[in-house]
């Protein structure tokens, strides 16, 4: 058997890039005469914006202090051990970057093992233990706390998760059999599935006090003193921590069916993360730990050399590097400031970018429209949201105030938009009608001034060719609902110049949007994508395959709602306009459906009705349909859906719409909700061999969403 030391410096050596946690071991004494007391910090040697990770050689750190403190225990030197983080940072877990290396089973399972090893040792000294939350905690973080006897948190925590499930992991090193034995399964099953599934949900220090895993709580301020002074108490026998009996009968096994409920409407079995989390929770309510690490270390190997883990961490670095990094964006030094925003129309749309534009970029907005009750209307939809954010205490009234004197509306168009230096257009979808009103705010707004438009298929170049300055039209397409989804498709239009495109970038990183360089192609990335998607699944009943048959056909990627019901949230006519402009471009591929257009002519908002709570097929619809008699099975359908869409993305690149099939996962992820455990589209399509089957290749190399050869 290798020992815990072996079996870390053989990580370590996988991983040569770590960035090291030290664990620095201090001495002091107690208040209130309790006693000598150790106390270990989490500390990378970086300020708070490089969390502490946990990596193979930061495992090691950790051993080789509790080597320290496990004697001094034993000699009877100290009282207790407490560990703790650096400022604002308790631990942040796992390395992903080195999870990212590993090639075989074998090393993925003593990353696991050595986890369980050295953070066991702490429930197993002489003394009690004591972790102190005092900052964000994640993951392993969040689980050498667990290990502990007790723990505090600080009010101001403001991050604190197991996220793995999320990711394609379980909490490996303690978080599925250590939680549910300390606040229960149906808590533990909120905090390590639900909230997960949930966007990755973070709790506060507050919910984590109620949820019962820390034992106190303290404000931020003197956050480590007032821990340290409860510990005296609870060393003297001064303060008895009580916690509530934990109920392992019929209302443990609910709380993992509860679990198993969430994960199928979440994943549709999807991705197995979840479900090998559940089991490990199920199987805790015998209270036997050293079974539940052992399943935890065979889960995590087992997750590590699977698929979906790597597909999740391409996924979490296409948001969180590549979505700050847009390729092929011009120089940042381009982009000219933008002091004051005008938005044609104010109808809905135009109403959620104006108020998004406000409280972004804080500088005046003017709306225009054909009618005064319809400028009043969207001024009074802005001014109501900033009521909401001021009632819901995200604003105080200063900023409310501050915020809806900036916003106005004008019918002149001269007069809102003379000294604009950014305008977008929110107008009906017809290239007639975007070209007029182009050509109106082109003869009154400064030379200097972005015109951009929120088209969602027609084409830039086309929209800009009347005009004197078409250089400086730039499509700037966000994604309903504009609050919610983080993308911004940017599109270069074939005259649009650098200066223009770089301000456009600009403003999209003030707006706090993803924003990707689109070509301007038809319906650039994402309503291509989905349009191909949502037309085969309508070929498909349009031939004969009956409509549940179609929708359950595509379960298995866990998209977030079916075909038909995201078609219902779209709207039925904005995506017949959609397949009809796609069309108009490719008509080989793209067709438009007659059963569409029939449920749009009888003003159907979408083919359910929900009377029991549930989709239901309307009757009304089901009449309309006209059906053929090729009936396809669910294996039969998704086939032909997916090889659509991994013909459609190949093509897509080969026309040089985005700059790589990164970009292309990283549209549907920010801009459809596609999921990440997916890594959105491609490495799914790889995995499952489509790609090579439909274009002869993968989309991309083997090891980027998936284990390295």
């Amino acid at each position: 058997m290798s020992t815990t030391a072996e079996l870390l410096k053989g990580a370590a050596e996988l991983f040569p890039g770590e960035v090291v946690t030290s664990a620095h071991v201090r001495h002091f004494d107690l208040p209130l005469d309790a006693g000598r007391f150790a106390l270990i910090t989490l500390d990378n040697g970086h300020d708070h914006t490089k969390p502490t990770t946990l990596g193979p050689q930061s495992l090691a750190n950790i051993d080789a202090a509790i080597d320290q403190v496990e004697k001094e225990a034993a000699d009877g030197d100290i009282v207790g051990v407490g560990v703790t983080g650096k400022p604002f940072i308790f631990a942040v877990g796992a390395d992903l970057k080195g999870v990212e290396l590993l090639k075989r089973h074998e090393d993925a399972l003593a990353i696991g093992k050595g986890g369980h090893d050295v953070f066991k040792r702490l429930a197993k000294l002489a003394v009690p233990t004591f972790a102190y939350y005092n900052g964000a905690a994640m993951g392993g973080g969040v689980e050498i706390g667990l290990h502990c006897s007790y723990r505090t948190v600080s009010a101001a925590v403001p991050a604190f998760s197991l996220p793995e499930v999320f990711l394609g992991l379980v909490p490996g090193w303690g978080g599925c059999t250590l939680l549910p034995n300390l606040i229960g399964a149906d808590k533990a099953v909120s905090v390590v599935i639900e909230n997960s599934l949930n966007q990755n949900k973070q709790l506060k220090g507050k919910q984590v006090h109620e949820l019962g895993i820390a034992d106190a709580i303290f404000e931020g301020a003197d956050f480590l003193e007032q821990s340290l002074l409860w510990t005296a108490s609870v060393l003297k026998g001064e303060i008895e921590v009580e916690r509530p009996v934990i109920d392992r009968g019929e209302a443990w096994d609910q709380a993992v069916a509860k679990g198993r409920f969430i994960a199928d409407s979440k994943v549709h079995g999807a991705a197995p993360a979840a479900y090998r989390a559940l089991d490990i929770i199920a199987a805790a309510k015998n209270g036997d730990l050293q079974q539940g690490f052992d399943a935890e270390d065979q889960a995590l190997a087992d997750l590590i050399m699977g698929g979906e883990l790597r597909s999740g961490i391409y996924a979490f670095n296409l948001v969180q590097k590549r979505g700050k990094r847009p390729a092929g964006a011009p120089d940042k030094s381009l982009a000219r400031p933008v002091t004051k925003v005008g938005v044609v129309g104010a109808g809905l749309m135009a109403s959620q970018l104006a108020l998004l534009f406000l409280r972004r970029l804080e500088v005046p907005v003017v709306l225009t429209d054909i009618d005064q009750e319809r400028v009043d209307k969207g001024v009074g939809y802005v001014h109501a949201e900033i009521d909401k954010l001021l009632g819901k205490g995200r604003i105080n009234q200063d900023k409310a105030n501050r915020l809806k004197a900036l916003v106005t509306g004008v019918l002149d168009k001269a007069e809102g938009f003379a000294d604009a230096d950014f305008v977008i257009e929110a107008v009906f979808e017809e290239m007639g009608v975007k070209q007029k009103v182009f050509a109106e705010v082109e003869a009154v707004a400064p030379a200097h001034a972005i015109l951009a438009t929120n088209t969602s298929s027609l084409s830039v170049s086309e929209m800009a060719s009347k005009l004197k300055h078409p250089e400086r039209v730039v499509g700037f397409h966000f994604f309903n609902p504009v609050a919610v989804l983080p993308l911004l498709e940017i599109v270069r239009g074939e005259q649009t110049d650098d200066a223009s495109l770089a301000t456009a970038f600009g403003v999209a990183k003030k707006l706090k949007k993803t924003a990707v360089l689109v070509k301007d192609a038809p319906a650039f990335v994402v309503n291509r994508i989905l349009t191909r998607f949502m037309g085969e699944i309508q070929n498909v009943i349009d031939e004969g395959t009956p409509v549940d048959v179609a929708e359950k056909a595509v379960e298995p990627l866990g998209l977030p709602m079916s075909p038909l019901v995201l078609l219902e949230l779209v709207g039925p006519a904005i995506g017949l306009h959609v397949s009809e402009t796609l069309n108009g471009a490719f008509p080989e591929r793209f067709t438009v459906s007659p059963n569409l257009k029939a449920v749009v002519e009888a003003g159907k908002r979408g083919f359910y009705v929900y009377d029991s709570g549930k989709p239901e097929l309307d009757p009304e619809v089901a009449a309309l349909l006209k059906q053929g008699d090729t009936v396809l099975t669910e294996e039969q359908v998704r086939a032909r859906v997916l090889d659509a869409v991994a013909q459609e993305i190949g093509l897509m690149l080969d026309e040089g719409v985005v700059a790589e099939a990164q970009d292309v996962d990283l549209c549907l992820i920010t801009g459809a909700g596609w999921p990440f455990h997916l890594g959105g589209i491609t490495p799914y399509l790889d995995r499952e061999g489509v790609s090579e089957r439909v274009n002869g290749k993968r989309f991309l190399d083997a090891g980027v969403a998936s284990v390295p050869a």
